[in-house]
This record gives structure tokens, C-alpha cells and sequence, in this order.
């Protein structure tokens, strides 16, 4: 296996990385560039018949397992415990998320691409997680991240811990994070 690791930003394509690619990929981050101008590079660096995939997860309008018997994360009083803390502009690093209006299929239609496809993989219906790893996973995203909310963040995670504990006894909830998206966008031979 021939694999190289590289680190830079997707506006920074071709540079960091010429290709030429089979597939390139882009996991819960494609939102985050320049959308159409790196498809238009991705474009470039594929091979002919070579793909660009965009994977998400979805929840919005898939169908969802029924619980396995536990209570599912409150999400909704953790994202007000969030707004709380920080605001309801959602923030990420140290700026803003900026309002998503357009679909990633809607953008590809708009480059040499054309209409891509669309399919979904059932995403795991049966995730638990405890009560510490809600918060960290909370404390992960770019908009709640730790540093954030300075030196609020103990009152932050005590109220979640609170909040959890109110929801369950035993500190164990069902997480549905959706089924996988992939949004696959392919290079003519």
C-alpha cells in the first residue's frame, strides 16, 4: 500500500497534494471550504472515471430504529444550555458557522460534475453512550468547543451533567447519529 500523509487546507489543492486521484473524499468537512471552487480543483486532480464522495450523516427525513430501551440524548436542552452559554449565533474556532441555505447536490450540479448521486448506509441503531461521553462529545464540535466558554465552562458541564442525571438513573443514553450520506459526484472516462 502506497499511502502519504499531508496536511492543508483543500483551498491549498492542488499544491499540497497534485494527484492524480482515483477518489477523494470528504467527511463531515466539505461544508467548511470553498464548496465550489474545490470541487472545480478535485475535478482536475481525478483520474478519468475517478470520484469525489461527500459523507455526512443524516437524520432529517430518514427513518428512524426504535430505541433500544433507554432514553435518548436530550439534544434539544443541551443545544439551549449551549445557546445559553454562548449565544445563538453558532460559533466555530474563532468566528462564526455561517448559515447552510444549499444543498452539497445543488453545488455539484453547478460545477462539471453535473447532478451527482445520492445513497444512504443505515447508521447504527443501537449506540449507548454514558453521560461523559455525551458531554465530551459535545465539547468536541467547533461550536461548543471547550475554549469557548472560558472560564464558564465548569458551570457548562455541571449543568449538562445535571441535566443528564435527571434524564437517567443509570447514565446511559441511545444515540442515533443518523444514517451515512454519501453525496458521490464521478469524472467522466
Amino acid at each position: 500500500m502506497n499511502v502519504r500523509w499531508v496536511q492543508g487546507l483543500a483551498e491549498d489543492l492542488p499544491a499540497v497534494a497534485p494527484g492524480p486521484y482515483r477518489l477523494v473524499t470528504f467527511g463531515q468537512s466539505f461544508h467548511w471550504t470553498d464548496e465550489q471552487q474545490v470541487a472545480e480543483t478535485v475535478y482536475d486532480m481525478l483520474e478519468p472515471g475517478g470520484a469525489l464522495a461527500l459523507i455526512v450523516h443524516t437524520v432529517t427525513g430518514r427513518p428512524r430504529p426504535p430505541d433500544p430501551g433507554v432514553p435518548a440524548i436530550p439534544y434539544d436542552e443541551i443545544k439551549a444550555l449551549v445557546e445559553k452559554y454562548l449565544g445563538s449565533t453558532r460559533r466555530a474556532g474563532h468566528g462564526t458557522v455561517p448559515a447552510r441555505t444549499h444543498r452539497f447536490e445543488d453545488v455539484l450540479g453547478r460545477t462539471r460534475f453535473g447532478v451527482p448521486q445520492q445513497f444512504f448506509v443505515p447508521g447504527i441503531p443501537d449506540l449507548l453512550r454514558d453521560s461523559e461521553s455525551v458531554l465530551s462529545g459535545y465539547l468536541s464540535l467547533s461550536s461548543s468547543a471547550p475554549h469557548l466558554f472560558g472560564n464558564r465552562l465548569d458551570d457548562f458541564a455541571g449543568e449538562v451533567r445535571a441535566l443528564l442525571a435527571s434524564r437517567s438513573a443509570e447514565g446511559i443514553f441511545w444515540d442515533w447519529p443518523g444514517d451515512t450520506e454519501v453525496v458521490m459526484a464521478r469524472k467522466p472516462d
